[in-house]
Formats: structure tokens, sequence, C-alpha cells
């Protein structure tokens, strides 16, 4: 794994061992990045369920000016914090080693407002309705903010109407799917 393009472009990446997470493969990360790239420039990017970081890293090389990576699992920090010290990327970046939930309780109080949010749940979990049944109602996000959730194929959104949510573009892959949300304006 390595990052795709801008300033950090073609440095490798150090994964975590093991079956804990699923590294989104080159091949997908840059094709969502092809899609995500008119919206980098010095956003502030949330990475949440961060893993080894490459997603908040690759947005960080293309041009967002600030990312925030949350990941609670201890060997995932380490690593996102490595990948950082070797892109030269670690004075743009933000780790919070806590759970999704506390993290976004955390930035809300901080009075963050986020441009992009990235999220790559365990799947089958129905994490990604928690996350975004809590961003919902929260001030981290705006109108203009894009989410994007990557889920496994059989992942059902169809709640999204009801959190106030409405699905853009749906990019789906061999394995998983992209999903592009806005909240609605109330």
């Amino acid at each position: 794994m390595r990052v795709i393009a801008g300033t950090a472009k073609r440095i490798p990446l150090k994964t975590i061992e093991g079956m804990e997470t699923r590294p989104t493969t080159d091949r997908i990360k840059e094709t969502l990045f092809n899609m995500l790239q008119p919206y980098l420039l010095d956003a502030v990017f949330l990475d949440l369920f961060s893993g080894s970081g490459a997603i908040g890293i690759e947005a960080l090389s293309r041009g967002a000016k600030k990312a925030y990576f949350v990941e609670s699992a201890p060997s995932a920090v380490s690593c996102i914090r490595e990948n950082l010290r070797n892109t030269k990327l670690a004075d743009k970046a933000e780790i919070l080693p806590y759970d999704v939930k506390k993290a976004l309780h955390v930035l809300e109080g901080r009075k963050l407002s986020a441009d992009l949010v990235f999220m790559d749940p365990p799947y089958r979990h129905e994490y990604e309705k928690e996350v975004l049944t809590q961003l919902s109602a929260s001030s981290l996000i705006h109108k203009d903010t894009l989410l994007i959730v990557e889920a496994s194929l059989d992942t059902t959104f169809d709640y999204l109407n009801e959190l106030s949510f409405v699905c853009t573009r749906q990019k789906t892959y061999k394995t998983n799917q992209h999903i592009f949300l806005y909240r609605k304006e109330k």
C-alpha cells in the first residue's frame, strides 16, 4: 500500500497485521480520490475508523489542510503515527485514540466543522447507521459536508431519509461500495 498522488506520492504505507482491518486497495483508493479531488483543497477531513490512516493521509497529500484520524485500536494508532511521520504530514494531522462516538463528541465540543467525512467501519455491525444517526444532529457537519461511507455490498441504507441524508452517488466495486451523502437542509 502506498500514497497514490500529491505531496507524499509513492511513499509506502505501513499496514496493520491481522484480519482486524481491511485496507482499501490502491485501485479503489485511486477511484475514490479521483471523485473527491474537487473537494479536497484546504478541506477539513475526518477519517473515522482510520485503520492505518491511508485514506486521511491520501487526503492530506492531495491538498486537505487538516485531517482528524479517529481510531481506538492501539496498534492502529501506532501505525497511523508512523505513516504520518514517514509521509511528513504529521503537522496537518490529529489522532483521536477513542471510539468514534466519543471522538465525534470531543470534536463537536471544539466547534469543529468538517468538509469531508469518510468512514470505513467493520462490516455487518451497523456501525455506519449509529454514526450517521449521531452525525444527523451534529454541528460537525453542514449542508455542504460530503460524507462517504465504505460498506459491504449487502449493507442497506434504507434509513437515510429518516436521518435527513440524501445519497447523491453510489459506487459499487467487486466486494464493497462507497455511498456519497449530504445532509438535507432543514
